[in-house]
């Protein structure tokens, strides 16, 4: 983000980072409703077609409201960033889930798909395409729910590259590696591949390279053997090799699973299933973004969401729905990002940069989620956004009181009781160094490690501070961040990058007992030994299993 902060929400934690941008976990000023904002990297933005691509198929995911799609509050784009407001789901992810505890009862399994399925489905019928169906890409909820997250490399069905090819290479069907337009084929294929994953604790395919994971996908046989034999007709259908012969929609596609899972399972099989989730994602509480949070305390409340379009490009979707607040069961966009990329012409990678999106001056209008618990009966007024470009207002003048105690606002401060100070030089000393430095904006990029010696995923995370002193410089500080995992407790030196911004890396980490949830804080001392440490963790995941290619 580099400093760009959305308007209207205040930040509370970075969630994750991927390819395609960073998520943070921020409260809607107006409402304190939970929100996750995706910051999209500026490098994905400058691309005109990108962004002409983006906005369409962000009003279009806007439009979908179905309970198994994370949905979308708003898109915000300006000259130099662009970002994405989602609701916030507390659960983990599918991947987070495989890592601690590995393979799912058939049962759960059947959920997971079934869930995803009614999720594709619903983006289908809204003419888009997920294009990056994966594990990390699916949430389940603390009663066992799954919701489809990140689009961020979706595209309108019928659209795409024949030169360049994204997807995630584990799970991309036989055409996808070739550029082929995007098809809700390819999602049937991912959904496929991530489920038989849920049954067997590793993907379908794990080749050691791109070229050997293209080849298995276009010819190796269906793994199917692999998985319970009840099953082994959606893992055929789902995964076969040309896209004519999967199921035609993931429409047909749930027809089909409710026959095999209730002919394989018997007629309970859902709630054996959502329960076998319920209980894994409980385990994982601590990962939740509000771990203290019980599921049950979902209150339903009426949002309206006006359709408005500013000069910096904010607009929101465009009817009043049902929204979950006060509870949890609200979806994020999680930072799986942008998975894998490279040139279909010779294999070549072009992966895109992970990190957050660039700063920009952010722009203003009402906020959008507006649960207050019952529906209005008007959308609020919006301000007309203001330009990126727009200069800052100037500093308010101070406060007095009024004559009904109510503060009044004066253009020019009151006159002083106190005499103004002599012209002669005094030889007092002068006072002490008193006042600790001010840590603010600490970040860490990526929030998800691999431990040392995993041939993907991110092995060190970069810690970010500002931090400022009313006398030292920034020479004269001293700033180091602390941490703890396994419970080893350790302290990492940071270095001044200028204009009081500090960071320090995190990692490499030798794989933990479990998956961690690394917590740490930033202290800075000044030249008198005046020291602060920041008040609030930030949070690194680091799993004790590697990411797949």
């Amino acid at each position: 983000m580099s400093g760009w902060e959305l308007s209207g929400y205040t930040p509370v934690r970075r969630l994750g980072a991927g390819a395609s941008g960073s998520v943070v976990l921020a409260v809607h000023d107006a409402t304190g409703t939970p929100v996750a904002i995706k910051y999209l990297v500026r490098d994905l933005g400058e691309d005109s077609a990108f962004r002409t691509a983006f906005r369409t198929e962000a009003r279009l995911l806007g439009e979908i409201d179905d309970p198994h799609v994370s949905r979308l509050y708003e898109y915000v784009e300006s000259p130099h960033g662009a970002a994405i407001v989602m609701e916030l789901v507390d659960g983990v992810s599918l991947r987070q889930m495989l890592r601690e505890h590995g393979p799912t009862t058939p049962e759960a399994a059947l959920c997971v798909l079934k869930g995803s399925l009614a999720g594709l489905a619903a983006a289908h019928a809204h003419g888009v395409v997920h294009r990056d169906y994966k594990p990390e890409n699916v949430l389940v909820t603390g009663s066992g729910l799954s919701k489809l997250a990140d689009f961020g490399i979706a595209m309108p069905i019928g659209q795409g590259s024949d030169t360049t090819v994204s997807g995630t290479p584990r799970y991309m069907a036989p055409e996808q590696w070739t550029g082929a337009p995007a098809a809700p084929a390819c999602d049937v294929y991912a959904a496929t591949a991530t489920f038989f994953e849920c049954l067997t604790g590793r993907p379908p395919y794990q080749g050691p390279d791109l070229l050997s994971l293209r080849d298995q996908h276009a010819s190796a046989p269906i793994p199917a053997e692999a998985a319970p034999p009840p099953v082994h007709e959606l893992l055929r259908h789902g995964m076969a090799k040309r896209p004519d012969e999967r199921p035609p929609s993931a429409e047909a596609f749930l027809d089909l699973l409710e026959r095999v899972a209730g002919s394989g399972y018997g007629s309970d099989w859902e709630q054996r299933g959502l329960g076998e989730l319920a209980r894994r994602a409980a385990l994982l509480a601590a990962l939740w973004p509000f771990p203290d949070r019980a599921e049950g305390g979902t209150a339903v409340a009426h949002t309206a969401l006006g359709t408005t379009t500013g000069r910096s490009g904010r607009f929101r979707s465009g009817r009043t729905r049902t929204a979950l607040t006060a509870g949890a069961l609200v979806a994020a966009v999680l930072a799986g990002g942008a998975g894998y990329s490279y040139a279909a012409h010779d294999g070549t990678s072009a992966a895109g940069p992970t990190g957050p999106a660039s700063a920009a001056p952010a722009t203003t209008g009402a906020p959008t989620p507006e649960p207050t618990g019952a529906e209005s009966p008007s959308p609020s007024p919006t301000p007309t956004p203001s330009t990126a470009s727009a200069a800052p207002p100037p500093p308010a003048p101070p406060a007095t009181p009024g004559p009904t105690g109510t503060p009044a606002r004066t253009g020019t401060p009151a006159p002083s009781a106190t005499p103004a100070p002599s012209a002669s030089r005094t030889t007092s000393p002068p006072p002490p160094d008193v006042t600790a430095p001010v840590v603010d904006g600490v970040r860490a990029d990526p929030g998800e490690l691999d431990p040392t010696g995993c041939p993907y995923g991110a092995k060190t995370s970069t810690v970010t501070a500002t931090v400022t002193d009313d006398r030292s410089g920034p020479a004269a500080l001293t700033v180091t961040f602390g941490y703890t995992v396994d419970g080893a407790a350790g302290t990492i030196r940071m270095a001044a990058a200028g204009r009081g911004v500090f960071t320090g890396t995190l990692g490499p980490l030798s794989t933990p007992k479990r998956s961690a949830r690394i917590p740490i804080r930033v202290t800075a001392a000044d030249a008198a030994g005046n020291t602060t440490t920041s008040a609030s963790p930030v949070y690194v995941t680091l799993y004790h299993a590697c990411t797949p290619g």
